[in-house]
């Protein structure tokens, strides 16, 4: 089973991390979440302290993993929280399993990616095979602004130590499915029935503001918030907006 936390009480949230990090990367938002909420955090498989990945990893084993855990705690229906990779997982849960999902936030996500995307993430999935150093390096350029790596340096070289200390396999692993899942979970976004918030940064390279709108156009009744200035790392640059953006759409469901 997954490695997870639990925090807090109320109705439940569930919150999916993104490609080589883990449950950590919601700190700064579980304060303002545990009040009124009983907040599940999981390491995905091949992170943090879960079993591995191996080759041939799929969207449908991760989203597998959660359901186990789900059920291991007795969570019948949830508020879905997604980040990044983990977004593509809440999509695919949200598609086959609409009974267990309340809500569904997908926050910094793919979708739909062009050909130039694609052969973008393809790019970065190819130079983590050889170099992972790279890779990591490569990440922190494009998720820390240059004015937030100032302020908070020792996050940037936290998160850049967290990606390097993956499990090498298991990344590669996941990379691909975050590389691939979009195109599995495009066909099944209009299945999805829960209400669903898109929420990404406004200059956030890898997860456009576009992409948010693909989302939007594509899962029935979903909306669509754009944090000005923010990048990819919305959990940990913006938490407070973040976290007050969760609330609102979860108390449209459950006041």
């Amino acid at each position: 089973m997954l490695h997870h936390s639990v925090t807090g009480t109320g109705p439940d949230v569930v919150l999916l991390h993104g490609v080589g990090l883990d449950h950590t990367m919601w700190r700064r938002l579980l304060p303002e979440l545990t009040t009124g909420h009983r907040v599940i955090t999981v390491d995905l498989r091949g992170h943090g302290a879960s079993p591995p990945a191996y080759a041939g990893t799929s969207l449908a084993d991760l989203a597998a993993d959660v359901v186990e855990v789900l059920d291991h705690l007795g969570a019948s229906r949830v508020h879905l929280v997604g980040f990044s990779l983990g977004a593509l997982v809440a999509g695919y849960l949200a598609a086959h399993h609409p009974a267990r999902v309340a809500t569904l936030s997908l926050v910094s996500s793919v979708a739909q990616r062009t050909p130039q995307e694609r052969e973008a993430v393809e790019r970065r999935l190819e130079a983590a095979r050889s170099d992972p150093a790279v890779t990591a390096d490569g990440a922190v350029e494009r998720w820390f602004s240059p004015e937030w790596r100032q302020r908070d340096p020792d996050l940037a070289t936290e998160i850049r130590g967290m990606l390097l200390a993956n499990d090498h396999p298991s990344y590669l692993a996941c990379y691909t499915v975050f590389a691939t899942g979009d195109e599995e979970v495009a066909p099944l976004l209009g299945r999805i029935t829960a209400p669903a918030l898109a929420i990404t940064g406004g200059d956030d390279p890898g997860s456009t503001p576009a992409m948010s709108h693909r989302l939007a156009s594509a899962v029935p009744g979903a909306r669509v918030r754009i944090v000005a200035g923010a990048r990819h790392l919305l959990p940990l640059e913006r938490p407070r907006e973040l976290a007050a953006a969760l609330t609102e759409h979860f108390e449209r469901t459950t006041p």
